[in-house]
């Protein structure tokens, strides 16, 4: 009965989730703009949101179930590691949460590192304003990867429905709101960005500088970054000079929605696939 009510009603939940936090971040964004905006906003929020909804479509006629109904059935095979191993629910939750959290993280790296997954990723780094909707603009086939690899990922934890469906509202709410154009107090966000990603941490990883770019991966959890050696603290020009986006695809036209599909398939990879960057 519990995981038939979850199946049920994890599609509103998410949407609910998703509707309250976008609305919240937009009207934050009016009242305290860390950046002013250069592009159309209609231009953009048509093409941000459009992306939306053809990857949300896409992925449910490639991917026939979401990833709770997913983790239904790792649980009902017996796949991964909760599924062998009998944990405390909410302990299971919490550890399951910060390690599909770590595995994102890596994802991320990966299509920095990967010139082929380098060109499909780009497209979400090709928007030079940042704000709440940059959040959720990828490429249509890099969303079908990240579908591939969450599922094989909850396979191997074997993730409780539960805890995936957590970990899908944080992803999203944090996504967000560390996308958001939103000012905080520099002492509020010091403070923050212990637990989580915040907008001025994020925000670093969208400058055209290539160092800067290849840093300050996670969405979510701040501590992979600083684990792993790839945090920034600050961009070196500040966050009202510093230039959002790339060296490339920064005319007007290329924040239409039709040529933002056909972006991996145009010109060189340019030179910020992290194998190209200055470790010295």
């Amino acid at each position: 009965m519990i995981g038939e009510s979850l199946l049920e009603f994890e599609p509103m939940v998410r949407l609910s989730a998703f509707a309250g936090i976008f609305a919240v971040m937009a009207l934050w964004e009016l009242a305290s703009p860390r950046r002013p905006l250069y592009v159309s906003k209609k231009l953009r929020w048509f093409s941000n949101l459009g992306i939306v909804v053809l990857n949300t479509a896409l992925a449910r006629i490639v991917f026939p179930m979401a990833p709770v109904a997913f983790a239904y059935v790792a649980a009902e095979h017996g796949w991964g590691i909760f599924n062998i191993i009998e944990w405390n629910g909410w302990v299971e939750v919490v550890i399951v949460v910060v390690l599909m959290d770590f595995f994102i993280w890596l994802q991320h790296v990966m299509v920095h590192a990967i010139p082929l997954l380098w060109r499909l990723h780009r497209m979400h780094h090709t928007d030079v304003d940042y704000d709440v909707t940059t959040g959720a603009r990828f490429h249509p086939i890099e969303i079908l990867l990240s579908f591939a690899i969450k599922f094989a990922v909850i396979a191997l934890l074997g993730a409780s429905p539960m805890a995936v469906l957590v970990f899908e509202v944080l992803l999203n709410a944090t996504a967000m709101f560390n996308h958001a154009n939103v000012r905080l107090p520099l002492g509020l966000d010091a403070v923050l960005r212990l637990v989580v990603v915040t907008p001025d941490m994020h925000r670093v990883h969208h400058s055209a500088v290539p160092q800067e770019c290849n840093s300050n991966f996670g969405f979510n959890l701040p501590w992979w970054d600083r684990l792993f050696g790839t945090y920034t603290a600050q961009p070196e020009a500040g966050h009202e000079a510093m230039t959002i986006g790339l060296d490339m695809f920064r005319e007007e036209r290329e924040e239409r929605l039709d040529q933002m599909l056909i972006q991996p398939f145009k010109t060189a990879r340019g030179e910020y696939a992290i194998n190209r960057r200055d470790w010295d």
